[in-house]
């Protein structure tokens, strides 16, 4: 029997960070955005995203990043996969309970429950949960005005059977101020009542809450020091009750928020399991008693009321760096929730995302899937050394406590969500389905509204929204000059870009000169008060200047350019890739009346 010849896979050719240097610097001169006379090494900046911490994505990982990093601490096996942890938030205790009932069998295995004004009343418990086994399905509560009240109903609930021990009383009374309701007892008893009443039940009893800050517009390390100065918070006070640091740690669970760019959750979900097992270790805890309980939540900033359908994209990324990164478990929220209540639909397509990312995709086979990457191991060691440096200045001014009270907390988080929204705004962050793509006359999903009193979010996008939310009484005038090919790609970039300020247009089709355009604009279609130009630079050169007058002297109070206005053609205003767009569209709607 012959043997078969060997098939290389692998090129032989060793390949240097210089060889992929020139390979990159030639991509990007070609593309206009590195000149002949810069060197090849400056592709790094070229290419490098740097995260609103001002930490550097490097586009490309290599061994040098890692040499002198520590040991990453590496999230436990999950076995079968991580708890699909379902958010059930319906005022009607009926309701809530066929929606639970129909997680339950069919994916999910744990709920996150509200309770309170913006979800099932504390009374309604019973009827909510009936029928779910609580022995085998952990139920975490999140009751964001009174979380003392909610556990006490819980336990009363449950007296005499047996829960989950992986159920948590949900009790954050620092989340619960940061939130803006009052809490009558001390933050110290509040902890104390919470540990009380798990130790009865043998469950945890308090959450260390990063999504309260994310919601407000927190940046990644700013919610990873938030949730170890809250972690810290509860941890002091569960020793001045009488508990040992090893108890207190298996009391506590960490919440952060998923959001869909991709490798800064990775690395934020990787780096918090770091920084909690420094915590516990510099408190004292023994070595088996450090691995945190991480549960990831998709963000809500993220998503969008407008094109809502989008959010189905952004959440399953969200889940897929919240399983890579190594969540015990992850919530996906529907993708309607910024419409009002999620429907059955919604909650399946939620549900399930989870499931394919297990069962499918196999994403939490492997414990760790993202240790080794030079890459994503100096973006967590990045993330952790921020992070940490957030908890240090938290403590330095007095603690978690005293900063949500005095406001600080607050006033340093609007600094960074400014900054991000400047960034919304330009579009450096492109919002698919709002900022960019938007479908002007899409018609949403009809929803029951959301309860009142639900937790305060600022979404990333909220300015845009706005201006969806109060559409231009007018459309623009697109003003197209040259053949479909001539104008298109401006014309379809000026649409889209007036579409995401809720500005219709109107597109009368290819004009082969002034009087053309002229024609249709004077005729039953045109009329606007606003114009835009849209074509290549030769006709604007060739004729732009004819054509501006000829619209002034027909009617037109503003004209703007799709592009940059070459000499002599004087218009009111333009835009381009990098306007910034909301003000753009403010400026345009204020002329269109």
């Amino acid at each position: 029997m012959t043997s078969e010849p060997h098939l290389s896979l692998a090129d032989d050719h060793e390949y240097a960070v210089g060889d992929w240097e020139a390979a990159a610097a030639a991509v990007l001169r070609k593309a206009g955005r590195l000149s002949g006379d810069d060197p090849d090494s400056a592709v790094w900046d070229r290419l490098a995203r740097t995260t609103l911490d001002g930490i550097a994505v490097t586009p490309l990982g290599t061994p040098a990043l890692v040499a002198d990093l520590p040991e990453p601490v590496r999230p436990p096996a999950r076995g079968d996969g991580w708890d699909v942890r379902v958010p059930l938030a319906d005022p009607d205790a009926k309701a809530a309970n066929a929606a639970a009932l129909t997680d339950l069998e069919n994916g999910a295995t744990s709920l996150l429950v509200r309770v309170g004004a913006s979800g099932v009343d504390a009374a309604e418990l019973g009827t909510a949960l009936e029928g779910v086994l609580l022995d085998a399905a952990p139920v975490v509560l999140d009751a964001p005005a009174d979380p003392v009240a909610a556990a006490r109903a819980f336990a009363e609930l449950v007296a005499g059977r047996t829960v989950d021990p992986r159920s948590n009383l949900g009790v954050d009374p620092v989340a619960t101020r940061l939130r803006g309701h009052d809490v009558s007892s001390s933050s110290d008893e509040v902890v104390a009542e919470a540990a009380r009443l798990a130790g009865e039940l043998g469950c945890r009893a308090l959450v260390a809450d990063g999504t309260a800050l994310h919601d407000l517009g927190a940046s990644d390390a700013q919610e990873l020091g938030y949730v170890l100065a809250v972690a810290a918070h509860h941890l002091r006070a569960l020793e001045a009750a009488g508990h040992s640091v090893d108890e207190a740690a298996g009391l506590v669970e960490l919440r952060l928020a998923a959001t869909d760019e991709q490798f800064t959750t990775i690395a934020k979900l990787r780096a918090v399991r770091r920084l909690w097992a420094r915590m516990l270790e510099l408190s004292g805890a023994a070595t088996d008693h450090r691995a945190g309980v991480v549960h990831a939540v998709t963000s809500r900033p993220m998503m969008t009321k407008y094109d809502p359908w989008v959010n189905m994209l952004r959440t399953c990324v969200a889940a897929f760096a919240a399983g890579v990164g190594g969540a015990d478990a992850v919530t996906v929220l529907p993708f309607d929730t910024r419409l009002g209540m999620p429907d059955a639909f919604s909650r399946r397509i939620a549900r399930n995302t989870s499931t394919l990312l297990v069962e499918e995709s196999h994403v939490a086979k492997v414990a760790d899937p993202a240790g080794g990457a030079f890459a994503v191991e100096k973006l967590t060691d990045d993330l952790a050394a921020a992070g940490w440096e957030e908890l240090g200045r938290i403590e330095a001014a007095g603690g978690v406590l005293a900063l949500v009270e005095d406001g600080s907390l607050r006033g340093h988080v609007d600094e960074v969500a400014a900054e991000r929204e400047h960034q919304v705004a330009d579009r450096r962050r492109p919002i698919t389905g709002l900022t960019e793509f938007p479908h002007l006359h899409e018609t949403l999903p009809q929803r029951a509204p959301n309860p009142e009193g639900a937790p305060e979010v600022r979404p990333y996008g909220h300015a845009f929204e706005e201006l969806r939310d109060d559409p231009a009484g007018q459309p623009v005038f697109l003003a197209t000059m040259g053949t479909i090919a001539a104008h298109t790609a401006r014309a379809t970039f000026a649409a889209n870009l007036f579409a995401a300020g809720g500005i219709d247009v109107v597109n009368t089709g290819p004009h082969d000169g002034v009087e053309a355009v002229i024609a249709d604009y004077t005729g039953p279609d045109g009329g606007q008060p606003v114009v835009c130009l849209v074509g290549q630079d030769r006709a604007y050169a060739e004729w732009g200047v004819e054509l501006v007058a000829a619209l002034r002297e027909a009617g037109a109070r503003h004209v703007i350019l799709a592009g940059k206005a070459p000499d002599g053609v004087a218009v009111d205003d333009t835009c381009a890739t990098g306007v910034d767009a909301l003000d753009f569209l403010r400026r345009t709607r204020g002329h269109l009346g």
